[in-house]
């Protein structure tokens, strides 16, 4: 069934809840599709009057927020013993690759590594767990994850419910492709991730051949 069909199917109260619970999810580090979620809730609010857009954006960046603060004190405790458990679960999402691409944009942008980082679907599962791994102030982390939280779960859900509003008629017959456009964002994103981490990881297995050669 469609994802925006389905939650047709629901009452409001748990939209929201489901919303908040997935994106929070996600934010805390486990592989969840929280911005699939948010689209497709966002145009359902703009073409049913039971979902209340304020709430459901509300509870999209409460998630965010306690996810990541839940996912930075995880981190924080567990260290780079939780990294190497995730990647021997989640191999594709916690590769060495892209904890070593993650972590080249935390070093080389700090806190803002949080705050974009909510932006790009692969990079939102990391930026808890790894800003507490790698020790970040926890008041930087939180003025990054609460920023970086309301204008990504608070903007995309007013940007799309307007969209809506606006293209109601059109949307009634296409609105899929609202879903389809967020999908491929996200997967142009994931992809460029990937190469990235790729090479990183090659890096890595480059370097290492001269020590080990050595030894």
């Amino acid at each position: 069934m469609h994802v925006q069909e389905w939650l047709e199917t629901v009452p409001a109260v748990a939209v929201y809840a489901l919303v908040g619970l997935v994106i929070g999810l996600e934010s805390l580090g486990i592989p969840l599709p929280g911005e699939i979620i948010l689209v497709s809730s966002a145009l359902l609010a703009s073409q049913h009057g039971e979902i209340d857009p304020v709430v459901l954006g509300a509870s999209a960046t409460a998630g965010a927020i306690i996810g990541d603060s839940i996912g930075y004190a995880i981190g924080r405790k567990g260290g780079r013993p939780l990294l190497a458990w995730l990647g021997n679960k989640f191999p594709k999402h916690f590769s060495e690759g892209h904890i070593a691409t993650a972590e080249r944009s935390f070093e080389k942008w700090g806190m803002w590594a949080v705050f974009f980082g909510r932006f790009v679907a692969l990079l939102r599962i990391f930026a808890g767990p790894l800003a507490g791994v790698l020790r970040m102030p926890y008041w930087k982390f939180a003025i990054a994850n609460v920023l970086g939280g309301i204008l990504w779960a608070g903007g995309t859900t007013a940007v799309i419910y307007y969209v809506g509003i606006v293209a109601e008629s059109w949307l009634k017959r296409f609105s899929w492709l609202g879903l389809v456009a967020a999908v491929l964002v996200g997967l142009t994103s994931m992809l460029v991730i990937k190469r990235k981490a790729k090479k990183a990881q090659q890096d890595q297995q480059a370097q290492a051949q001269p020590v080990a050669a050595a030894e």
